[in-house]
């Protein structure tokens, strides 16, 4: 038996990279998936693979920044496997420069087409969610936030205001539903590998990041994935409203960290000064 036995799961942003990823692992461990998409070929590529290793899943195409077709995605999932026990919101918009910049330059048609995804579509898929949940004795939701949403940058402002905005929202599901046994989860990724991040990051960018990683390989879709079960599972059944990292140790450091890389971190001392000033070995 599964974790997600006799459970079923709608899974946003499911065609590809971390969604497709999470809905896989539901899937393997009994879940029924919904596989959500923008991308419809992309979503139907999914419920194939889910086919074949013999899970259950129905794939739909669709736009969570439209209220009516949230509204028929989670209709479809009660008709198809008879409610909904599981939500993954992983379905977001993330525009790079020269769209998503600093706050005087930033293309205000960016802002709300960025709000209208990752947050007002989040909180569309939750409404429609909660009360099926609460039909069927309780849930859990998994947000898809970033590591973007709990530090400054020098861009991505949409981006990042969005994913903070999606932490509190996080933290007042769980509060305003843990009486129903709805729990409610933010997950925040750092640097993870998809396909879509390696479209929009160049090689100089990547060399970038992984300087301030503390472990040396970057994070998989795959990783996040295995996170995303375990806080849906029972095994996280007393953990809720909160904002959970999985970066490598990428906001864990000094700024220093960065400058010396693992070789200077690795290197014993009691005084950071002499540290920043040792040379690269």
């Amino acid at each position: 038996m599964g974790r997600f036995e006799g459970k079923v799961a709608v899974v946003t942003g499911a065609g590809a990279g971390i969604g497709k990823s999470c809905a896989l692992a539901i899937a393997r461990e009994g879940g029924r998936v919904v596989v959500a998409d923008i991308d419809g070929s992309a979503a139907t590529a999914c419920t194939a693979q889910i086919a074949a290793e013999a899970g259950h899943a129905l794939a739909l195409a669709m736009d969570i920044a439209d209220a009516q077709a949230v509204a028929a995605l989670f209709e479809a999932a009660e008709r198809h496997f008879g409610g909904v026990d599981l939500l993954v919101n992983n379905a977001s918009a993330m525009h790079l420069t020269p769209c998503d910049r600093a706050i005087l330059d930033l293309d205000l048609a960016v802002w709300d087409e960025t709000m209208a995804t990752n947050l007002r579509g989040t909180l569309l898929c939750c409404r429609q969610a909660i009360p099926r949940m609460i039909a069927r004795g309780g849930g859990a939701i998994v947000n898809m936030s970033s590591c973007q949403g709990l530090s400054g940058d020098t861009a991505l402002t949409s981006y990042a205001a969005s994913k903070a905005a999606m932490n509190m929202l996080s933290a007042s599901l769980a509060t305003q539903y843990g009486h129903a046994q709805i729990r409610c989860n933010a997950v925040a990724p750092g640097l993870i590998m998809t396909e879509r991040l390696l479209d929009k990051l160049d090689e100089c960018m990547q060399r970038h990041l992984r300087r301030h990683q503390l472990l040396r390989h970057v994070g998989r879709p795959e990783d996040v994935a295995a996170l995303v079960a375990f806080l849906l599972s029972d095994d996280a059944a007393f953990i809720t409203g909160q904002v959970v990292c999985i970066d490598g140790g990428m906001l864990t450091h000094v700024p220093t960290y960065a400058d010396g890389g693992n070789s200077r971190a690795a290197r014993p001392t009691s005084d950071t000064a002499e540290a920043a000033a040792a040379p690269e070995r």
